[in-house]
């Protein structure tokens, strides 16, 4: 069965019309804190506790809106709470890149490199790596690259990253320990388009 989805803009009107909004992102906790959709709240990815999201729920039937930066995350959390049983999840289209993009309400925090950027450099640094070991210490280096270079393509196949996985546990990427949003100082609070009004929370 499919995985239900709506777009960022679409989203955001729902919510500018007044309608109480059950929105989860699953991005990293310090992606979170630097910038988010208004409304959502923070439940890594990494750590999605499946168990934990019917409790909260309290056996509501809304649906329950996903979202991480573009998409691919939310899909496997939306795919992971569905095979444990929670219907009715639904991806958010774009992220919060589109939400942001789209005029959507969002909440600021510090600056932080994204995971998507953080898996390129990493990737790139070990490909990088091993050729450059491959051409002056042992050609058996070259394995190295060759293995990232299998990795990425099974994650563009898949759309499941091991890599980004190991990295949203770094301390670095790690927030306060509750990132349960959203109640925010009103100057953190923006929207890409100006004219667009203030959602409740």
């Amino acid at each position: 069965m499919g995985l239900g989805s709506i777009t960022a803009g679409e989203l955001i009107d729902a919510q500018l019309r007044g309608a109480a909004l059950d929105l989860i992102d699953v991005r990293t906790p310090a992606e979170f804190q630097m910038l988010h959709a208004r409304g959502a709240r923070s439940r890594p990815l990494a750590t999605l506790d499946p168990p934990s999201i019917f409790a909260e729920r309290g056996g509501r039937n809304e649906p329950l809106y996903v979202i991480c930066q573009t998409g691919s995350r939310a899909r496997q959390a939306c795919e992971r709470l569905a095979a444990a049983g929670l219907g009715g999840a639904v991806v958010v289209d774009g992220g919060t890149a589109a939400w942001e993009r789209a005029g959507g309400p969002v909440v600021r925090g510090r600056r932080v490199m994204s995971l998507e950027r953080q898996v390129r450099i990493a990737a790139g640094s070990l490909v990088l790596l091993g050729s450059i070991l491959a051409l002056t210490v042992d050609p058996w280096m070259g394995l190295l690259p060759a293995f990232i270079g299998a990795g990425l393509v099974f994650s563009g196949v898949t759309d499941t990253c091991g890599m980004a996985m190991v990295l949203a546990r770094m301390p670095w990427n790690q927030g306060p320990a509750e990132t349960a949003c959203c109640a925010a100082p009103a100057p953190a609070e923006s929207g890409s388009k100006g004219e667009r009004p203030t959602a409740p929370s």
